[in-house]
């Protein structure tokens, strides 16, 4: 009987207890979260790295499943924080938190809201005071950087072994053509006893003392030293097979002009020239029999810049396509290295026009016409510099060059005496380009005064009355055009050294690539065919 009575004493106890821990479970608050609480006010924060929102306030978020948001917003100099409480299973400003299961509010960019938006959030106490910026692009790079590491290695491989077997190459070609110079080596000196043989070493086409088989056809450009005829080199075994043939640019100097081939010849035979938006040079060669030098380079049917200009209006595409191409071929040609490291002399053109820029058939620039280049070699002496002259086309030369006051302790002048030439040229370029409202008629730069102004005239207009050509405020309602005119600014300064470089424009008409995405691209309005005669200004 006792024992009866105990068990059902311990049997109430339990029953008792259960009832009491369920109703306790029915009370218990479930603790909600801390968070700073502040309206949209000013903030110090530029958007990198990490900042505290300067928020005084803490509240106990009304919700149970509330987590910390903080929001920055940057539109045009106003730059705010507002920091939330916010039930993640809603949306906020339209936006679904995704990133609240941490305890630090990294920021992330939230796309279409009308200016720099970006939010975060995260469930731990007041973590909303302290905001981090780029932490998951940090760790987006770290493992891209990661990622790369084995194909950087592997590249490397490759690259050492095909240059080891391009040395290899090239040694057992030198050696073979050694042999077949020890052969021929007496006929060869038959043959060319008393001449300049450096025309023939020139030649990229045939390595012997042979002419190319080449047929004149037009004139299509006459210069102050040369005439260039288009040409057919005939490539076939059979002269009258049509197809054995491939157009050529001829470009002809008499014996009298001897030392303006050479110079031009030279400078075309530093292979470190070659360049997308340089003339393809060929070969040099001597003609005895009719007296005369010729070299022989890539052909462009398009003519140059001056003529495609006078007879076409271009579209904005166009512009950015003439305008890159020439600030490009510049800055290589400036450069002192090539575009894989290389150290290269750098070269000045000193005669910079559109009628010595060649437009190609995809409507780039190429650079031509090197009678007057200059190779900026460090050993060139000052004596050696002045004795190069005030060379050039009057119209398009600098005012440092008009007064014959370049500096000649810095070869960085010579540049900067090209990026004037060139300045004058991209305001051509732009006064024919439809996005600018009305196109008036093709006119070079300084149209007012005569057809081939003296050194004497241009001292006046650009000396004397610091004249430059006109930037009339309809073209700079274009947002690319108004970038250009900037550039051209910049570069026809009457102080050389504030002068941009060449290859600074080129970068900024890179940058520009976007606008020329958003431009229609339209095809440039055509007056005459493709295939126009190619004049010269003296």
């Amino acid at each position: 009987m006792e024992l009866l009575r105990f068990s059902a004493f311990w049997c109430g106890a339990i029953l008792c207890g259960s009832i009491v821990l369920e109703q306790a479970d029915a009370y218990i608050i479930k603790v909600r979260r801390l968070c700073k609480f502040c309206d949209v006010q000013p903030t110090r924060c530029t958007g990198r790295g990490s900042c505290k929102v300067e928020c005084g306030i803490t509240a106990i978020c009304t919700h149970d499943d509330d987590v910390c948001v903080a929001i920055w917003r940057k539109k045009d100099d106003n730059v705010t924080f507002d920091t939330v409480c916010h039930n993640p299973a809603h949306k906020l400003y339209g936006l679904v938190l995704d990133d609240y299961n941490s305890s630090k509010c990294e920021m992330k960019e939230r796309k279409g809201m009308g200016s720099s938006f970006f939010m975060c959030s995260c469930s731990e106490d007041e973590c909303n005071d302290r905001i981090i910026f780029n932490a998951y692009m940090d760790s987006q790079v770290a493992v891209i950087l990661v990622s790369l590491v084995p194909l950087l290695i592997m590249a490397i491989v490759v690259i050492t072994s095909f240059y080891c077997y391009r040395v290899y190459r090239q040694r057992r070609a030198n050696a073979k053509r050694k042999k077949l110079d020890f052969s021929d080596a007496h006929a060869i000196m038959g043959d060319d006893e008393g001449s300049d043989s450096s025309s023939t070493h020139a030649n990229n086409l045939n390595h012997n003392t042979e002419l190319l088989p080449i047929e004149l056809d037009t004139q299509v450009g006459k210069g102050r030293f040369a005439e260039v005829y288009k040409a057919k080199l005939k490539q076939g075994s059979s002269v009258s097979d049509e197809h054995g043939f491939e157009t050529v640019a001829v470009k002809i100097f008499s014996y009298e002009e001897y030392a303006s081939w050479k110079n031009e010849k030279d400078i075309f035979s530093d292979a470190d020239l070659r360049h997308e938006n340089v003339l393809h040079f060929l070969t040099a060669e001597e003609r005895k029999v009719q007296r005369q030098y010729w070299l022989i380079t890539a052909y462009q049917p398009r003519g140059n810049l001056q003529d495609y200009l006078t007879h076409h209006i271009i579209s904005w595409h166009d512009l950015w396509l003439l305008g890159g191409s020439l600030a490009s071929g510049l800055a290589h040609l400036h450069s002192d290295h090539t575009p894989c490291g290389r150290y290269k002399v750098p070269i000045a053109h000193r005669d910079i026009k559109s009628s010595n820029i060649l437009v190609k058939s995809d409507l780039t620039c190429c650079l031509c016409d090197f009678g007057l280049a200059l190779r900026l070699d460090n050993s060139l002496s000052v004596d050696e510099l002045a004795n190069s002259g005030q060379v050039g086309t009057a119209r398009y030369m600098a005012p440092e060059v008009l007064e014959s006051r370049i500096n000649l302790e810095n070869i960085e002048s010579f540049k900067q005496a090209d990026v004037y030439s060139m300045a004058l040229v991209l305001w051509e370029i732009i006064s024919r380009c439809s996005a600018i409202g009305e196109v008036k008629e093709y006119e070079p730069p300084f149209g007012n005064l005569r057809e081939h102004p003296c050194v004497e005239s241009m001292k006046d207009s650009v000396l004397r009355d610091r004249g430059r050509p006109e930037i009339p405020n309809s073209w700079i309602n274009h947002t690319g055009i108004q970038v250009v005119c900037s550039c051209i600014d910049d570069c026809w300064d009457h102080d050389p050294e504030a002068r941009l470089t060449a290859q600074c424009v080129a970068e900024r008409f890179d940058d520009m690539e976007y606008l020329d995405k958003l431009s229609d691209c339209s095809d440039s309005e055509e007056k005459i065919p493709e295939e126009i005669i190619v004049v010269d200004e003296k």
